[in-house]
């Protein structure tokens, strides 16, 4: 009598999960880290040196640069990293592609992206298609001193944080069911801390672009206001 098929051993929680096409990575953490984080640095570099030049954002500060560089980064991350999970989530946990062996990596700290959650696919699609996008636009919009700037800002930071929140969330009426709780990689670097970035840098560019456009909607008023009593 034939034995009956072991399960594809995997390093994703919880541990009986079946993961039948997986393939282990043949990259490094290291080697996954360093791309993400150098090119998110590139990214975030290049954009500081263009903001700082004299006469192309009619004088940004220090606050608004880094912000506009937050945008940057966020493009790069959500049209390319996310963009790759939305068109290939159906095959990432057997495909030995760089930007897959990323996701099997970070689906140690969160397995529903290695088989392909429902809620994270729809997420990440959202994600990829219209913040991606919007990101870019959104340098754009800062650099050329665009008037909707701001509107930018606080539709793709509302969407950002709406999206972590439920990202959490989820997980939370989960059970934490997907990392190995209190790991201090895959559950408190990959799970909590990237994911909160996407929490605390949009809510405060929510309150600032709020302040904006409030400050603007007011200036609009006032002026109506004097035009009104001058006639």
């Amino acid at each position: 009598m034939m034995d009956a098929p072991s399960a594809v051993l995997h390093p994703y929680w919880p541990r009986d999960l079946l993961i039948p096409t997986y393939v282990a990575n043949d990259r490094s953490m290291s080697e996954i880290l360093a791309f993400l984080f150098s090119v998110s640095g590139v990214f975030l570099l290049v954009t500081w040196l263009i903001t700082g030049r004299k006469g192309t954002t009619g004088g940004l500060g220090t606050w608004r640069r880094l912000a506009v560089c937050w945008f940057a980064v966020c493009g790069f991350i959500h049209s390319v990293i996310e963009g790759w999970f939305s068109l290939y989530y159906d095959v990432i946990p057997g495909d030995q592609s760089f930007l897959s062996q990323l996701w099997k990596e970070y689906s140690k700290g969160d397995s529903r992206y290695v088989i392909a959650d429902n809620f994270t696919v729809c997420m990440e699609t959202v994600t990829a298609w219209f913040w991606g996008p919007f990101s870019f636009w959104t340098v754009y919009a800062f650099l050329t001193n665009r008037p909707y700037r701001f509107v930018l800002q606080l539709i793709i930071s509302l969407g950002q944080l709406y999206g972590a929140v439920l990202y959490f969330f989820t997980e939370h009426r989960d059970g934490y069911a997907h990392s190995e709780l209190g790991h201090p990689i895959y559950f408190w670097f990959y799970f909590v801390f990237m994911n909160t970035l996407w929490i605390v840098i949009p809510f405060a560019l929510i309150v600032d672009a709020w302040r904006q456009l409030s400050a603007a909607q007011t200036h609009t008023d006032n002026t109506k206001s004097q035009k009104s009593k001058r006639k």
